[in-house]
């Protein structure tokens, strides 16, 4: 059967990700697809399992094996939804590398710039186009992706920035770090700071491009803000977690962009945290996480 709509989740595993295909997959319709992907063609394939069992599950749910490390493999997967089903309607990015606060920040900088960046930059650029009109491309943040948590010196970096000159500022911070110039920069030891920041930056640029068109059809790109969620990835971060949400309390504010009948030009390319955009501009460099971190 060919779907009506299609749904693609990055990182769908378990936490936030698997909350979003379950949020998805209840609300979607019976003749919708909704793709669960990750790494591990078992947990891929339980997963999507579980989810297809659950009561209110109403749309189909499949799993795709997807590690967003390979970009050419996140572009052989956009090329085939074109091909095969002229589109896709819904991607949510929201792959993560798990780091904790004893590791090497530097030690782990490759994996987690290209889990976290190099893969959102392959992810726009490869779904952007396969995008149907009216449909919704959302890249998972958090408020820690403005600009005003860098240090001022960064700032031009990103700031207006196009997509190729985001992609030249995260390799030149990857290159800081192997040649320990990273701090003389002005680059934080929390991998976690310009992460975010470039990834917001990304979708801000590719949005830019994009506006007119993308209003004019109803069309939303946008880096979303989940808030703090009670996952596996977030726990070790953090020692007080009364105010922290489910996973599936979170993916609520994020379905909810989903399938918003109009696309408010206010939060369209911005970071939208429960609705409402953030300043780019605001914010204040960590500077006490930093100290406590092992570069």
């Amino acid at each position: 059967m060919n779907p009506s709509r299609i749904a693609l989740v990055t990182g769908a595993n378990q936490g936030l990700g698997r909350a979003l295909v379950e949020g998805l997959a209840a609300r979607m319709n019976p003749d919708d697809l909704v793709l669960l992907t990750g790494r591990s063609r078992q947990r891929v394939a339980d997963a999507a399992r579980e989810v297809a069992e659950l009561p209110g599950t109403r749309a189909r749910v499949e799993g795709r094996v997807l590690d967003v490390t390979d970009i050419d493999a996140i572009g052989r997967l956009a090329e085939e939804l074109r091909s095969r089903h002229g589109g896709i309607d819904v991607v949510i990015s929201n792959a993560v590398a798990r780091v904790l606060p004893q590791d090497s920040q530097a030690a782990r900088a490759d994996e987690f710039i290209d889990v976290s960046n190099t893969a959102t930059h392959a992810i726009l650029r490869s779904f952007g186009p396969a995008l149907r009109p009216g449909g919704r491309l959302l890249v998972v943040a958090s408020s820690l992706g403005t600009l005003g948590h860098l240090d001022p010196r960064l700032h031009h970096l990103f700031d207006g920035a196009s997509l190729e000159q985001v992609e030249k500022a995260v390799e030149s911070w990857r290159a800081a770090i192997h040649h320990g110039t990273a701090h003389e920069a002005g680059w934080p030891v929390w991998l976690n700071v310009p992460s975010k920041v470039a990834q917001v930056a990304a979708v801000r640029a590719l949005a830019a491009e994009r506006r007119d068109g993308d209003l004019a059809n109803g069309t939303l790109i946008a880096a979303v803000c989940p808030g703090m969620v009670d996952t596996a990835t977030s726990r070790p971060w953090f020692s007080d977690y009364s105010q922290a949400q489910s996973p599936a309390r979170a993916a609520a504010a994020v379905l909810d962009l989903v399938f918003t009948e109009h696309v408010d030009p206010a939060v369209y390319g911005e970071l939208v945290r429960f609705g409402k955009a953030l300043d780019w501009h605001e914010g204040t460099p960590p500077l006490e996480q930093d100290r406590l971190l092992t570069p």
